[in-house]
């Protein structure tokens, strides 16, 4: 499955790019994702752990859940301190 994922805030500054299309396995959780995002992107690694998420403009927080059937990843990290 192929996806877009969105970089915000923290995140856009840790990967470097406010955008990246990645592969995964039709199956793959969250957790997945953010091992393949690391990756590819070191310096996101930090950052990930306290990110929220967005799946196709809907939150999605349990890293074990399957990404399911979705074109875009939003990564928001705590904005404001929050």
């Amino acid at each position: 499955m192929t996806l877009t994922v969105r970089f915000f805030a923290a995140a856009r500054a840790a990967a470097g790019t406010d955008t990246s299309v990645v592969d995964v396995p039709n199956d793959a959780t969250l957790g997945d994702l953010e091992h393949t995002l690391a990756a590819s992107h070191p310096e996101l690694v930090q950052v990930l752990a306290r990110c929220s998420y967005l799946r196709d403009a809907v939150a999605l927080c349990d890293r074990a859940a399957p990404l399911g059937d979705c074109t875009t990843i939003d990564v928001l990290p705590p904005f404001a301190g929050g």
